[in-house]
């Protein structure tokens, strides 16, 4: 049976039509395209510059394009050790090794770096991630941090002003002391909106500290709560729709 796109106000690019049925991300359906694996109307594609509508017929190694799926958001507690990615150059575990079974395929919303552990969205929807990653929204990141070393309030205080490290600007950043566990590890609170490469690990390193746990506690309106390791939980309809009402326009 062939598979037809639902109605659409407007044609939509073929690597979001492929996203949103839960096949891929679109960075990977854009791999495809230029590997020659997708085809519209039999007609094998040489470019991802191209837009699909109301009853073209999308076929990826031969096989037809199941119907899209209705988007899904999942919190997972990622474990310290394992990496990010689908699939580790060196054999490292992957996130993805760790993932409850029932879960469907799904992509990750950002990264956590391999020793950083808490939370991580995960969706079958590439378009929402996206969304959920990009700068212009403004989510705010939470996370709990343990460091070793003088921890200065004076210097936590100057971080809302934003710092440059060896020539990389970050922005605003809210940081607290939150409690002493010994006299040379303290646990902060930090929060930031930007979410670049390491950026909470280069910036206590820059104020002379060294970072000998962190983990996510939230993302936007997401929480990690007391979610088990290794475990997910699907965030509601309801809640998903309240949340980021402007996906779902």
């Amino acid at each position: 049976m062939v598979v037809k796109l639902r109605p659409m106000r407007e044609k939509e690019r073929i690597a979001k039509v492929m996203a949103r049925a839960g096949l891929c991300s679109r960075r990977e359906a854009e791999r495809w395209i230029a590997d020659g694996r997708v085809a519209v109307n039999g007609k094998i594609l040489d470019s991802p510059a191209f837009t699909v509508g109301e009853g073209d017929e999308i076929t990826v190694d031969g096989k037809k394009l199941g119907a899209p799926e209705k988007t899904r958001l999942f919190l997972y507690h990622k474990p310290a050790g394992i990496v990010t990615t689908n699939s580790d150059e060196k054999g490292r575990t992957t996130v993805f090794d760790r993932l409850p079974a029932e879960l469907p395929r799904v992509v990750t919303v950002g990264r956590l770096d391999i020793n950083t552990e808490g939370l991580l969205l995960l969706t079958n929807d590439g378009g929402l991630a996206r969304h959920l990653e990009l700068p212009a929204n403004g989510w705010r990141r939470r996370y709990r941090v343990r460091v070793h070393g003088t921890v200065r309030d004076s210097d936590l205080k100057k971080l809302a002003d934003g710092v440059t490290v060896d020539g990389v600007k970050y922005g605003k950043i809210e940081a607290e002391r939150e409690r002493e566990q010994t006299s040379a590890n303290v646990w902060l609170t930090m929060t930031l909106t930007e979410g670049k490469n390491r950026e909470v690990r280069k910036v206590l390193e820059h104020l002379g500290l060294k970072v000998n746990r962190l983990i996510r506690v939230s993302y936007g309106p997401f929480h990690l709560g007391g979610l088990p390791e290794a475990s997910a939980k699907e965030v509601s309809q309801k809640v998903l729709k309240e949340q980021i009402p402007g996906f779902f326009k």
